[in-house]
């Protein structure tokens, strides 16, 4: 009955109820006394039916305060007992459901001016947000208020104050949806007039040289996240103009970011990867959280590096974080996993960080299994300067492994040895949770990068692993009736970004393979994102189809951040197939996308910086074909990044891009109109070298 206000008295099946769901990280949950529901209809229909307001908290499995979070309150019986007397409880996992992190991020953000993980909301039964944050402590502190006091304040605002939550959770859903509809109001005619990639990155490259750190690298203060879009940005425009003056000060900022990256505490010295942020500006103390598509991203940005520069310490990181993501981050069935946890044992990087007696201690232990060990004291010594270890440390006395600025990774077969013996340790101790939950976008990403990285080194080891990933992509990621799935298990339908990440990983398989099928995968699935996505009066892609639940407003995931939006994903996709095909139909759709953003782009452009390259490839798109296999001609274009090209290879077929190609021969093309056919590598180079630039003959 409405108004009836039920004691909390969970039963075994209520505290567990979250153990049937497909999340870890809501599995995490099942045990709290908090009587949790997943997101879904039983919950609300329930809060309808008692007339009780939502408690939505949203979270993700290696997010280290949503673990403090729930310590501290969802494990206190008393807290739990209060919020079930006044709330239903829905938890949700912000990476199984990106649309419903989304939507009440915008509440966050416009209640607090900032956001972030654990968010908690409180909502009306049929979900419009009234009142917002991220974490709140068990006690009062530091300014912020209790969990407990807000959940009494909530509760006492609704009973006692109806009029005015109703009042505020129908202006916050209005605020909502008019930002959802922000985009829709721009005029990407008028802002295509005379626009251009050599001003939008002139103007981007304006706004990153404000912003970037010259002695530590990055853009902005701390914590600094990794953004490999913006480094990539200056190797772009770096490229494009090796004979002006902004050159070095473009190669400047991507090198000194890149190098400061890889020698900090951000990077992992004895099993590779990256942490997902650095605390600090010196990108020494990470949050040890390690996610898949930030290997994704950091693989490709450290990939095209060595391609331009052909330094060796960037080839070195990619090895070293493609071979942790397939050690550590493959499931038994073929997948890729989507994260490991900040923490370990209930203690953030504890699993990561170390003392010189620990070092010593793992050096002896290797020592006690090898004869002719070296002199265990020098060893020691020489391993705690090589990777900053001190008696000091940087975090609670305790060292995160890290080289100094500018120093080399390349390491002697002693240090070699020493690094083994220090991971062999490590893994003694308890390690982080993962979070094996194969997110079809994520794997995507990342198998995209691996297919890249495969044909840039020639790697068949990694080729097969991109190869074995796809299918195991098309088995298990879409129902049978070809719907894609936001992951194997969830039975969520897919997003505009699932979709769009799908395209770019066929496209990478294609050019890495040579293989048509690949290619035709890409069109079946660009198809499919186009049909179930798209704006039609306004242009674009939502981010949910028309299958998906409707929510209070229904988004468009437009601006990068850490990850890229949807709808650069999906417009860099579209020009690659586009290109990789010969087909008009997906260039004129990735063009259509990415003028959407066009006057964004103009006044904010690192705001949709991963939309400056689907722009880049508007102006300068092209594709080069090599009919048959020809090693010494796909050599040469393996050795090069070439952004704003598609390559295909391998038996002539049939479609416009390969019309009267002849056995054995290269062909440069703009818009399916070629240069002289490049017979041998030094041909196809020099054509190459005006391609990487911009330029044409």
């Amino acid at each position: 009955m409405p108004g009836v206000r039920r004691p909390h008295r969970p039963t075994i099946g209520e505290v567990n109820r979250l153990a049937r769901a497909s999340s870890p990280y809501l599995r995490q949950h099942a045990g709290n006394p908090v009587d949790w529901y997943p997101w879904g209809p039983e919950a609300f229909a329930r809060a309808r039916e008692e007339d009780r307001p939502l408690f939505v908290s949203i979270g993700y499995a290696a997010c280290h305060w949503c673990h403090v979070m729930a310590h501290e309150s969802f494990e206190d019986p008393g807290i739990a007992a209060l919020l079930g007397s006044t709330c239903i409880a829905v938890k949700v996992d912000r990476e199984e459901r990106p649309d419903v992190d989304a939507l009440y991020m915008a509440a966050v953000q416009a209640m607090t001016g900032s956001g972030g993980w654990p968010m908690s909301v409180f909502c009306t039964p049929d979900g419009r947000p009234f009142f917002a944050g991220t974490y709140f402590p068990p006690a009062d502190r530091h300014g912020m208020p209790s969990f407990r006091r807000v959940i009494e304040a909530v509760a006492g605002a609704w009973t006692r104050r109806r009029g005015e939550v109703e009042a505020q959770a129908s202006a916050l859903a209005e605020a909502i949806a008019q930002q959802a509809r922000a985009v829709d109001r721009l005029a990407p005619e008028a802002a295509d007039d005379g626009l251009d990639w050599e001003t939008l990155s002139a103007h981007a490259l304006d706004e990153l040289n404000r912003r970037f750190d010259p002695v530590w690298g990055g853009f902005g203060p701390a914590p600094k996240f990794p953004r490999p879009a913006l480094v990539e940005l200056c190797l772009r425009t770096d490229m494009a103009e090796r004979d002006r003056p902004t050159m070095a000060r473009s190669r400047a900022m991507a090198i000194t970011t890149l190098d400061a990256m890889a020698a900090g505490g951000i990077y992992d010295h004895l099993e590779g990867g990256f942490a997902r942020y650095s605390t600090d500006a010196r990108w020494l103390v990470p949050h040890f959280e390690k996610m898949l598509p930030d290997q994704a991203l950091l693989v490709r940005c450290y990939l095209h590096a060595w391609q331009v520069t052909g330094s060796a310490t960037y080839l070195q990181v990619v090895r070293e974080t493609v071979d942790f993501v397939l050690a550590a981050l493959s499931t038994p069935e073929g997948g890729f996993a989507s994260s490991l946890d900040a923490d370990a044992a209930g203690v953030e990087g504890g699993h990561a960080t170390w003392t010189p007696a620990e070092v010593r201690a793992a050096l002896g232990t290797a020592a006690d299994e090898r004869a002719g060990a070296p002199d265990l004291t020098r060893l020691a010594a020489t391993v705690c300067e090589w990777w900053g270890v001190t008696e000091d440390g940087d975090i609670d006395g305790r060292s995160v492994l890290h080289r100094p600025l500018g120093a080399g990774l390349a390491r002697t077969p002693e240090l070699e040895a020493a690094r083994i013996a220090l991971l062999a340790a490590r893994r003694r101790r308890p390690e982080p949770a993962r979070d094996d939950k194969v997110l079809t976008e994520w794997h995507a990403m990342f198998t995209a990068a691996l297919a890249e990285a495969a044909w840039a080194c020639d790697d068949e080891r990694w080729a097969q692993r991109a190869l074995d990933a796809a299918e195991h992509l098309l088995a298990r990621n879409r129902r049978s009736d070809g719907r894609w799935l936001r992951s194997a298990d969830s039975g969520v339908p897919a997003f505009a970004a699932d979709y769009a990440w799908v395209v770019e990983c066929m496209t990478w398989l294609a050019t890495m393979s040579g293989e048509e099928r690949w290619t035709a995968h890409a069109e079946e699935t660009a198809g499919a994102m186009l049909d179930l996505f798209s704006d039609p009066e306004h242009g674009g892609l939502f981010t949910t189809g028309p299958d998906t639940e409707p929510l209070i407003a229904r988004m468009k995931d437009v601006l990068d951040g850490a990850l890229p939006s949807a709808n650069a994903v999906a417009a860099n996709a579209l020009l690659r197939l586009g290109a990789l095909s010969g087909e008009s139909r997906w260039t004129d759709a990735g063009s259509c996308v990415a003028k959407t953003l066009l006057p964004l782009a103009l006044e904010q452009p690192l705001a949709v910086a991963d939309m400056l390259s689907a722009i880049a490839f508007m102006d300068h798109g092209a594709q080069v074909v090599v009919a048959g296999d020809r090693q010494e001609l796909l050599g040469a274009l393996r050795r090069r990044w070439l952004p704003h090209a598609a390559v295909a290879w391998g038996a002539p077929r049939s479609g416009p891009l390969w019309n009267g190609r002849t056995p054995g021969t290269a062909y440069v093309c703009h818009g399916l109109v070629c240069e002289e056919p490049a017979g041998d590598a030094a041909t196809l180079d020099a054509q190459l070298e005006r391609l990487a630039t911009g330029r044409r003959r």
